[in-house]
């Protein structure tokens, strides 16, 4: 699907025909879109492709031939949810999108809807124009780098809540979301490093033009990305420790669980070891009434059941 913006009037709003100065807005192209952005806009075919490309990683290409600049940026994405608290199977994943520079035009290309780019297109961001492609770009940057505070934050209050579900039922989901949102933050870290070194080498101001407005924008965006790095990896951190502190919690439940199977086991063999005495067939055992080896065998299970209480080894 292929959509045209300009800002008007201070407003993004959405146009028919392309305009100079406009922004295209692409997302899971067809192969016929794929055609008319090569063919009709002049968008170099590489980069395109590596637009659309699910495994591109965030970097920065300069084309001299055709004087188009593509950046490609990590961004944080729902991979599932069923946000229902009672049953959570909530994770993140990123996903790259693409920007390309061009004369007269800014295009952004994904493969799958993008919330910052939705955010765009309905004019919830402040201060877009289109025809400033620089600014643009780090505005769109920007607000990527927040959205990464936000599913930050929203990893955080799930691991928590999952943690307390996890001290009262100790069940197979809570550790499986665990084991998702510490696979959420592996893959934040991992992109977010590479979006750093794609604003470092913005920074620069070799492939892209960078104005003297522009640069308090683009260390904001730095700010933002160190300050979601240093989020994920103490968030990282701490997921980790609490999932090896519940392996031994749930280790030392076996434990202790298998040690009240023995203790009852202990105990229920003794009335089984004084009955076989006494069912042998021979003469000459002590009291051989019918009511002495009951008694004698509730006597010993009580003595044993005493002794193993004062033990401590029903706990």
């Amino acid at each position: 699907m292929i959509k045209m913006f300009k800002t008007l009037d201070g407003q993004i709003r959405q146009i028919e025909r392309l305009e100079p100065g406009s922004w295209i807005s692409v997302t899971a192209p067809t192969e016929a879109e794929k055609e008319y952005l090569i063919r009709e806009i002049g968008i170099t075919p590489e980069f395109v492709q590596a637009s659309l490309d699910e495994e591109e990683s965030s970097h920065i290409d300069y084309d001299d031939e055709s004087d188009q600049t593509l950046v490609i940026i990590d961004c944080p994405c729902t991979e599932k949810s069923d946000v229902n608290y009672g049953n959570i199977t909530l994770q993140y994943s990123t996903m790259p999108l693409a920007i390309i520079s061009m004369k007269g035009y800014i295009i952004t290309i994904s493969l799958y809807e993008n919330i910052s780019i939705q955010d765009m297109e309905n004019g919830k961001v402040k201060g877009v124009r289109t025809e400033l492609r620089t600014r643009f770009l780090l505005i769109l940057l920007f607000r990527i780098s927040q959205r990464y505070l936000v599913c930050l934050r929203e990893i955080d209050r799930l691991s928590s809540f999952t943690e307390k579900k996890l001290h009262k039922s100790m069940q197979n989901k809570e550790l499986i979301q665990m084991l998702g949102l510490e696979k959420s933050l592996v893959y934040f870290s991992t992109s977010l490093k590479a979006d750093e070194v794609t604003l470092t080498k913005i920074t620069r101001g070799k492939l892209i033009k960078l104005y003297d407005d522009d640069q308090e924008l683009l260390e904001d965006v730095l700010i933002e990305i160190h300050q979601a790095m240093e989020m994920c990896n103490i968030y990282s951190n701490i997921l980790s420790g609490t999932m090896d502190a519940f392996a031994s919690v749930i280790s030392n439940n076996l434990n202790i669980v298998m040690k009240v199977l023995t203790v009852i086991t202990i105990v229920m063999a003794i009335p089984n070891i004084i009955f076989s005495f006494y069912g042998m067939n021979v003469t000459g055992l002590p009291v051989s009434v019918w009511w002495f080896p009951t008694m004698l065998a509730v006597v010993a299970c009580l003595v044993a059941t005493i002794i193993f209480i004062k033990k401590d080894m029903f706990h």
